[in-house]
């Protein structure tokens, strides 16, 4: 039912910037400076004007659409600058609470702004934005735990691309691909599924179900030959995947170093992006109808075989100047644009040579569209997946797999990626290596180890209240109900000091962090550890069924559970290791076993080592953790072997080398 209502929304949002993105394209670029730019066959088939009426203007109107993005992203809301797609990959990793609803409507409302008068973007991320958003509503609305909380951002990521780009089973396997380097989210697939095929049907019902570069010729594999073009293809598309990261995030880098204020970067970009587009009007707006173009024999011969060559290079620039400089927009879009021309580009090299080179440049151009960004995204099936559905062409997966494959291998040997809130693994995701390195937690509920919070606040109470009640019960921050007793959110005491002498009046609603973690009631520990980790405070407040606040839990309050539940197992363990006894014991200063590795330190036959304590921290034993003094050493001895074992921790007993073995 989650998935289908982010499905739901994410369809509906995507028309809303469809609509909006229309609004601002016909406003800038029709009204203002009479041009017109290509449309692609999903969207009505549209050439280019044949030049621009007012050429004055169009880098005053470019400029324009990048100053009022930019005001309006860094007054209302600084964290819908750039591309959303990397913004809600990591929500997924770090808070799935955290994208607010200010951040969604500012994203649509700038990002349309910023492709609609000219600036190169996609429409992906702010469309990724809104449905991911709707699935951090719904983790705050509905308390969802943290990973439930994260299946539903993710969703919401492929839901909303998949929509936008009627694509609808890319975008579900995108949802579980782009959020490692290496790796996949396989719980996120069928939830992604059941989302995105219900955005698309829902995006569809407005806009027509054509794929958006229409029915294109089929290319089926008849020359083995023509493999080695393919191949070609991969490798040169890895290499300007590579150039398009690099490139892209050097120019924000030089923005970000400029003497001048944020509010003006994103205008600066666009101004420099209506300049390049007086000589190359390809740069401008999204670039899909020029694809289209690219996918057509007569249009593509007919286009200056400069320009088809430095397309891709003129794109990274043209990117790297209006979202780069802080501008709203996707950057999925011109990677699709630049892999486009970089097939485009070959084949127009290639054509003269005639064996294996197809009379027609669809599938060039299709190619180089799924290994250039599929590549650099590292999600090259999602990606072939997509662009398979967004020109009908699902024959030419067969030679594009080779392509794909070798342009991915390239890209992942300068482990390099155009989003960089990806993590290699599911191994370096924090909540995957708390599952994985303290299973115990989840034998533990929240509710026995939670404590009633000392301190409960009412929205409605003044910031003078607040802190007085914070300061008189030593507490750094505390919940904030509404007046039914619903949480809305946490405050912290540093926080409202900060606001004190300025507004002591003002109401606690106006500081309340309404995106802060919390715990269902319900659950395991390891709930509350993984939602402790997605908070800058040292407590997360536990919820009941109705929204209500019920406790509060604190790392001491995990330490004591997992040390509950480690008893618990070791007990366990020890009834199934026989006769071994569960021992625990302090490594001393100047122990025999002190600054050696487990596997070195000649403990007896049959120990197994369990955990080890070490400044109130848990360890998970391995071969070649260190053991030092102060550790709490929890293992499982034989009843004989329990002296020597305390003498080997110098904890007294007795040694006898006897004793020792592997």
């Amino acid at each position: 039912m989650l998935s289908s209502a982010i499905g739901i929304i994410a369809g509906f949002g995507a028309v809303v910037f469809y609509s909006a993105l229309s609004g601002a394209s016909w406003l800038f670029l029709h009204w203002l400076l009479h041009y017109n730019p290509p449309l692609p066959a999903g969207e009505g088939v549209r050439r280019a004007s044949a030049g621009f009426a007012r050429p004055w203007a169009v880098p005053l109107v470019v400029g324009f659409g990048g100053l009022v993005s930019g005001l309006l992203v860094f007054l209302f809301a600084p964290e819908a600058e750039g591309h959303g797609t990397d913004a809600a990959i990591r929500a997924v990793h770090e808070n799935p609470r955290s994208i607010r609803v200010r951040t969604v409507i500012v994203k649509i409302v700038a990002s349309a702004l910023t492709i609609g008068s000219g600036g190169s973007g996609g429409r992906e991320g702010p469309t990724a934005q809104i449905s991911a958003g709707f699935g951090s509503l719904l983790s705050r609305l509905l308390n969802l735990s943290p990973a439930d909380g994260r299946i539903a951002v993710s969703v919401g990521i492929g839901s909303g691309i998949g929509a936008i780009f009627k694509a609808p089973l890319g975008g579900a396997v995108l949802a579980a691909e782009i959020l490692y380097r290496d790796d996949i989210e396989v719980e996120t697939i069928i939830p992604a599924i059941i989302a995105s095929i219900l955005s698309y049907a829902v995006f569809g019902a407005f806009e027509g179900f054509k794929p958006l570069f229409g029915y294109v010729h089929s290319y089926v594999l008849q020359d083995p030959v023509s493999l080695v073009w393919f191949a070609l293809i991969g490798v040169v598309s890895g290499l300007i995947g590579l150039l398009y990261s690099k490139g892209f995030y050097g120019i924000a880098d030089l923005f970000g170093k400029l003497p001048v204020s944020r509010f003006f970067r994103p205008a600066i970009g666009a101004t420099g992006v209506g300049l390049l587009a007086l000589a190359v009007p390809e740069v401008l707006s999204t670039g899909y109808g020029w694809v289209q173009q690219g996918l057509d024999r007569n249009a593509l011969m007919h286009m200056s075989l400069a320009v088809v060559l430095l397309l891709p290079f003129l794109r990274i620039l043209a990117t790297g100047l209006s979202i780069g400089s802080g501008g709203s927009g996707g950057i999925f879009g011109p990677g699709i644009v630049i892999g486009a021309f970089v097939g485009g580009g070959i084949w127009r090299l290639l054509e003269p040579i005639g064996r294996g080179v197809p009379h027609d440049p669809t599938a060039f151009v299709v190619v180089g569209m799924m290994a250039c960004f599929g590549s650099i995204s590292r999600a090259p099936l999602a990606i072939m997946l997509m662009v398979a559905e967004m020109t009908s062409s699902i024959e030419i997966v067969a030679p594009a797999m080779l392509a794909v494959g070798l342009g991915t291998l390239i890209v992942r040997r300068s482990d390099d990626t155009i989003y960089r809130s990806q993590l290699r693994t599911r191994a370096e995701s924090r909540a995957h290596r708390l599952q994985f390195g303290m299973p115990f937690l989840s034998s533990v509920a929240v509710s026995e180890m939670m404590k009633a919070p000392l301190v409960v606040l009412d929205v409605d109470d003044t910031v003078e209240k607040g802190i007085a009640q914070l300061r008189s019960a030593e507490v750094p921050g505390a919940p904030v109900v509404d007046r039914h007793g619903i949480f809305v959110g946490t405050v912290n005491e540093p926080q409202l000091a900060g606001v004190e002498e300025g507004h002591p009046e003002r109401t606690l609603e106006h500081y309340v962090d309404v995106t802060a973690p919390t715990v269902p009631s319900n659950s395991a520990l390891d709930a509350a550890l993984d939602a402790l980790g997605n908070t800058h405070e040292s407590w997360v407040s536990v919820l009941d069924s109705g929204r209500r606040v019920v406790g509060i839990v604190k790392p001491g309050d995990i330490v004591r559970g997992y040390r509950r539940a480690l008893a618990s197992s070791t007990r366990r363990l020890s009834s199934l290791a026989g006769d071994a006894e569960p021992t625990e014991v302090p490594v001393g200063q100047g122990a025999p076993v002190a600054g050696r590795a487990i596997r070195d330190a000649s403990l007896p036959r049959g120990t197994i080592v369990v955990s080890i304590t070490r400044d109130k921290g848990l360890i998970f034993a391995e071969a070649d953790t260190i053991l030092k003094p102060g550790d709490l050493v929890s293992a499982l001895v034989l009843p004989g072997s329990v002296d020597h074992f305390r003498w080997l921790m110098g904890a007294g007993g007795t040694g006898s080398a006897g004793l020792s073995g592997p």
